[in-house]
């Protein structure tokens, strides 16, 4: 068989294996919520009405993600000091399941299932000559790095992502912290209002505050809900307004004024931040003034006259 061919059919069996994959659990999530539909429904109406039960057994897409499940419970169980570490990085990168780690951790060793499988499909093509094939090796190689990193890459985007909006909401918040205690809220009051300030600019910082109002609202300690509150965001800010928030408790200061330092302080690390983006600027624009603009400029001077070179000597010199 050609190597091309085999590389065709290995992508081609890869990608319509992971589409397959992702319909399956978009279906069985679609089925799971009708079927809460259907049993809040049959609640609501005072048990008049049955509520829907499937009685074909589970669906394909649950199955496949109850085999998810036992993979990652094997994992946690063979390595269970690094489950409460996991599972504080999917919070941070907005996974906030009680299963993420475990879900997190099947994805993994599904993941390394299929590169197994890419990699016993190229090995034909590189037993097949005798110099091997440097092609089906690359493509075993970029597989197994794809599955062995993949999953970590996205969480770590997805964990920078979010920590990139905390960082430009945080001044927001404690501007607002500081309107609303020194407008005569208290802190915990301040919190719930600008909770449903910021819901709309900053839709994920709003997910932590509202976990926050709750654990205040439940009666949490401050110090200790405003402490799990800075290591969900996972950001420097944030560790270090609740050290500044227990410091002033422990000390009895004015909590307005306490912010308000804090918050100009915040202001000016934004701007900081800001500046130090715009004079890297120059040094990035650098390559692609080489490669890209650079050529075109030299090329929008020198065709003319070139042109006129051309010209004058396939015409030959004037006055021969």
């Amino acid at each position: 068989m050609p190597l091309e061919t085999l590389l065709y059919l290995a992508g081609l069996v890869l990608t319509l294996g992971a589409l397959a994959g992702v319909a399956l659990l978009v279906f069985g999530e679609l089925r799971v919520r009708a079927l809460r539909r259907n049993r809040l429904a049959g609640a609501m109406a005072g048990g008049r009405g049955q509520p829907l039960v499937d009685r074909s057994g589970p669906a394909f897409g649950e199955r496949f993600l109850g085999a998810i499940r036992r993979l990652g419970q094997q994992s946690a169980v063979r390595d269970p000091a690094k489950v409460s570490l996991l599972r504080s990085r999917l919070m941070q990168a907005g996974f906030y399941s009680r299963e993420a780690p475990v879900i997190f951790l099947g994805v993994k060793a599904v993941a390394l299932a299929i590169a197994t499988g890419g990699v016993l499909l190229t090995l034909p093509a590189m037993i097949g000559q005798k110099g091997g094939n440097l092609g089906a090796l690359a493509m075993a190689v970029g597989v197994s790095l794809v599955a062995l990193y993949g999953p970590e890459y996205v969480l770590k985007a997805r964990k920078s992502n979010r920590e990139r909006e905390y960082l430009e909401g945080f001044p927001d918040l404690l501007d607002l912290l500081v309107a609303s205690v020194e407008a005569g809220l208290s802190l915990d009051a301040a919190v719930s209002r600008v909770t449903e300030e910021l819901e709309r600019r900053y839709p994920n910082l709003t997910i932590h505050l509202r976990f926050l109002v709750l654990e205040l609202r439940a009666g949490r300690a401050r110090k200790e809900a405003w402490s799990a509150f800075a290591d969900r965001l996972g950001i420097d800010d944030a560790r270090a307004l609740a050290t500044m928030l227990r410091q002033a408790e422990e000390m009895g200061t004015s909590l307005g004024e306490t912010l308000s330092v804090f918050s100009a302080d915040m202001r000016a690390k934004r701007m900081l931040r800001a500046e130090e983006k715009a004079l890297g600027l120059s040094a990035k624009l650098t390559v692609p003034l080489i490669l890209f603009i650079f050529p075109a400029l030299l090329g929008a001077l020198m065709l003319p006259a070139a042109a006129r070179l051309v010209h004058v000597f396939g015409n030959g010199a004037p006055g021969s």
